[in-house]
């Protein structure tokens, strides 16, 4: 299958059955891999080094972006919703319902450098992961995660601080800390 990007870098790994609807508005840089199962509705702004697991899923549509910063990852099974509706009763909501009628909930989702989720996570939208922030297997993000802390739960909580250290600190400076 033939792929049209708007930008794509060297050593990408992108499974045959991987599902990118508005791939060509989508970035992807260098040292990717995007693996089986994966279906993503929003544009998608991928740095280096990233890597996203099977079966994550985005939603959002065009008008919507989960941009992930160099180092940063997705593991399996994560839904990540840019596009979702209000659901206290400001109005109807589905799909098939025209859109004058609904209350659409519509905003980006921003992985920065070195942060990332475990498996079957959900983050909502307009959630920003800050650098080095890490959400735990089968957690729910509604709130931005700050800078190099490790949250857990449902909604998810801070449990703890992250220290770069040992080979993190090393692939930082190798692997191009820009």
């Amino acid at each position: 299958m033939k792929r049209e990007f708007k930008e794509i870098g060297e050593d990408v790994y992108i499974h045959d059955d991987v599902l990118i609807k508005h791939e060509n508005e989508c970035k992807i840089g260098n040292h990717v891999a995007i693996d089986k199962g994966c279906k993503f509705s929003t544009v998608m702004e991928i740095g280096d080094y990233i890597h996203i697991a099977a079966d994550v899923v985005t939603i959002g549509g065009k008008t919507t972006k989960v941009i992930l910063n160099d180092f940063s990852f997705v593991a399996a099974g994560t839904k990540i919703v840019c596009g979702s509706e209000d659901y206290t009763g400001k109005g109807l909501v589905g799909p098939t319902i025209p859109v004058e009628y609904r209350e659409l909930v519509l905003n980006d989702i921003i992985f920065q450098k070195y942060s990332g989720c475990g498996v079957n996570c959900s983050i909502m939208p307009g959630v920003t992961f800050g650098e080095g922030a890490i959400l735990g297997a089968n957690s729910l993000a509604v709130r931005d995660l700050e800078p190099w802390t490790i949250y857990v739960g449902s909604p998810a909580k801070p449990v703890k601080k992250r220290v770069p250290s040992g080979k993190m600190l090393k692939g930082m400076k190798d692997l191009g800390e820009k």
